[in-house]
């Protein structure tokens, strides 16, 4: 594509972002009980910083709804005045640049990995059916106070009775228009929708049809600066800020891998968080609130023909210069319009084709269970720091498991595989081969090798043993005490031990501990490993 076509695509995409993020950044302002202005401020630094400093084309960092939901579980104090939740949530954003651009000089990318996919899709699974729980009394009109899901839905449900008809059917057409838009990539269907939404109002006055509308805006938060805060703020919001990272890291370096992967872009983890730290920081420094990248803008980017970061830069101006020029037309925007534009950016997230994957394979579908159930029972924080956990005892579940499994010869060559998988591998006479199913660490090494010990002492016949360690690249030191003492001890019982799969380092490792003699009986391949103890034994070499 020529010069000039790839700029147009990208005014084009800039375009149809602008539109999505107006209603969203002030839909997620209000979800987070921040004024309207800060959302938006953080919209345009955000869109700018990144088109700037990120790596993908299409990723759109702005406000998301999920940072917003953990940034309203911060600022929840019934005592804050609005004055002060504002400058809350600008410590908030600066503590969360500064944790990600640490992250990055510490090349800490690499820990998103650590969240596991079950536990983020049962927990975005929740957090989308609690956001769109929350739309209800924009949607019809009825004001119910709390925070608890299960008590604005029934609470909502209950008020029937007192629901508005007019801002009901606003919400709901809003949210057919946007749906159906999707159909129509190339459109702008959010802009589209937020304008005829606004010439609706105007024309019908669905003020005076109890529509409630956005209202006047002061934007001298685009000011750049940092409030008047007191030291002792800080303590409060820092050590709440880490969940707020974590999401927004788990979110943003979601939607960019996916995007990526689609189109075959190269990113990178520590960049990316490079990138968000320095978008955070600009919107602290324009009042704004947290930003990442959201999945909805982002495929609403890609969707539109996005061909570079400046599809990023083209929105940042584009929203700056409606904020700028269009306020008193935006003060008219239905509430109900930005309840649905919030719901019909979520809709995806209801999707429940993961849980039925996950059940189809029959792995970790209890995991997503259970860190859905943590956000309905537990909140939003408690169920990211809930989330968190799981992910965490999952992999020390995992990694301590005392599976080690019985090696043969595959059809007399150089192969050893399974026994219980394949019935065509034969044991090799005079030997045990074992192999941990998992690394050796601290968590696990002792019950691993006593499970080895075990198996071994049931090979009666066998006058040696052949432990592979190819799934352990590196020993720490409980590890390595673990190791020599389950050599000696076998050594002590009559059994000689050869190593098969050892890595250099882990070779390295017993030289320097003074296990030179083990280092000696370490081989590369299994087939190695058999021939060495064979020798040892005084067997023939490929005796089975």
């Amino acid at each position: 594509m020529s010069g000039a076509g790839a700029w147009g695509r990208d005014f084009g995409a800039g375009v149809a972002i602008a539109g999505l993020l107006l209603p969203e950044a002030v839909a997620y302002a209000g979800l987070a009980g921040l004024d309207t202005a800060q959302g938006l401020a953080a919209a345009i630094a955000g869109c700018f910083v990144y088109g700037l400093f990120g790596r993908s084309r299409f990723a759109i960092v702005a406000p998301t709804s999920s940072s917003a939901v953990i940034l309203a579980a911060i600022l929840a104090d019934p005592a804050l005045s609005v004055a002060e939740k504002s400058t809350l949530a600008v410590i908030a954003t600066g503590l969360v640049g500064l944790l990600f651009l640490g992250a990055s000089l510490l090349r800490l990318g690499a820990l998103a990995s650590f969240i596991a996919r079950p536990v983020l899709r049962g927990f975005a699974f929740a957090l989308a059916l609690s956001i769109i729980i929350r739309q209800l009394p924009l949607l019809t009109g009825v004001a119910v106070a709390g925070r608890d899901p299960f008590h604005i839905l029934g609470e909502t449900l209950r008020r029937a009775a007192e629901w508005n008809g007019s801002s009901l059917a606003v919400g709901v057409a809003a949210l057919a228009a946007l749906i159906v838009s999707r159909r129509f990539p190339r459109l702008p269907g959010a802009a589209l929708v937020l304008a005829a939404a606004i010439v609706a109002a105007m024309l019908f006055d669905l003020e005076a049809h109890g529509v409630a509308s956005v209202g006047r805006m002061d934007f001298v938060l685009l000011l750049p600066g940092l409030p008047d805060f007191a030291a002792a703020d800080l303590p409060h919001v820092a050590r709440l800020c880490l969940p707020l990272v974590l999401i927004l890291f788990a979110e943003s370096w979601g939607t960019v891998r996916s995007l990526s992967l689609r189109r075959g872009d190269a990113v990178d983890a520590d960049q990316e968080l490079r990138a968000l730290g320095l978008a955070n920081l600009a919107s602290a420094l324009m009042r704004g609130m947290p930003v990442g990248a959201g999945f909805s803008a982002g495929s609403a980017s890609e969707a539109a023909g996005a061909q570079s970061r400046f599809a990023a830069l083209f929105a940042a101006i584009l929203l700056a210069l409606l904020v700028g020029f269009g306020l008193e037309i935006i003060a008219r925007l239905p509430e109900p319009v930005l309840a649905a534009v919030v719901i019909a950016a979520l809709l995806h997230a209801l999707d429940p084709t993961p849980f039925v994957q996950l059940n189809r394979v029959d792995r970790d579908q209890y995991l997503a269970i259970i860190a859905a159930l943590g956000v309905f029972l537990a909140g939003i924080l408690n169920g990211m720091l809930i989330a968190i956990a799981l992910s965490f005892l999952l992999l020390v579940h995992r990694l301590s498991s005392r599976h080690v499994i019985l090696l043969g010869r595959l059809r007399g060559g150089h192969d050893f595989v399974d026994i219980d998988r394949h019935p065509d591998a034969a044991p090799v006479a005079d030997i045990v081969i074992l192999r941990p199913a998992q690394p050796l660490f601290f968590g696990n090494a002792d019950p691993v090798l006593g499970e080895v010990a075990r198996k071994a002492r049931l090979a009666v016949a066998a006058r040696g043993i052949v432990v592979s360690l190819e799934e352990t690249f590196d020993l720490d030191s409980t590890a390595l005490d673990a190791l020599q003492e389950f050599d000696a001890a076998m050594r002590r019982s009559g059994r000689d031990v050869v190593y098969a799969r050892v890595h250099d380092r882990v070779r390295d490792l017993l030289s320097a501990a003074g296990a030179v003699d083990m280092a000696a009986r370490g081989a590369f391949s299994v087939d190695d490993a058999v021939a060495l103890l064979s020798k040892r034994l005084g067997l023939g070499e490929n005796s089975v």
